[in-house]
């Protein structure tokens, strides 16, 4: 995992510029695949509404502006050479009926003027 001091926050701008939440990660696309997950999941990849998520890097006057989508699916199967657990219904995939994915495609790089 990477240290804290490779981690940066990222401001969530709504339409009109209030930023109410914030995310972290150590690129832009790691703290906007993190605000994708939040917006209403599809019933699949393909039926999935894109929106526009606008991220504000902290400290700094730059915009990174995605393409987001969330999509319900079914988790994938459990191998269970690969989890510390005696019992299947011990791994936490195995206890869920859908999974929540998301994806971004970057849009660009606004500059404001003023925060």
């Amino acid at each position: 995992m990477a240290p804290d001091s490779d981690k940066r926050n990222f401001a969530l701008r709504t339409e009109n510029g209030e930023e109410d939440s914030v995310f972290s990660g150590s690129t832009p696309r790691q703290a906007a695949l993190k605000a994708a997950r939040r917006l209403d999941p599809a019933s699949s990849e393909a039926a999935a509404d894109r929106e526009s998520i606008r991220l504000r890097e902290k400290g700094t006057h730059k915009v990174h502006v995605y393409e987001g989508w969330s999509w319900k699916e079914s988790p994938p199967d459990v191998d269970m050479n690969e989890w510390d657990a005696d019992d299947p219904s011990d791994v936490w995939m195995n206890q869920v009926d859908e999974i929540t994915k998301a994806n971004v495609s970057k849009q660009g790089v606004e500059h404001l003027d003023d925060i």
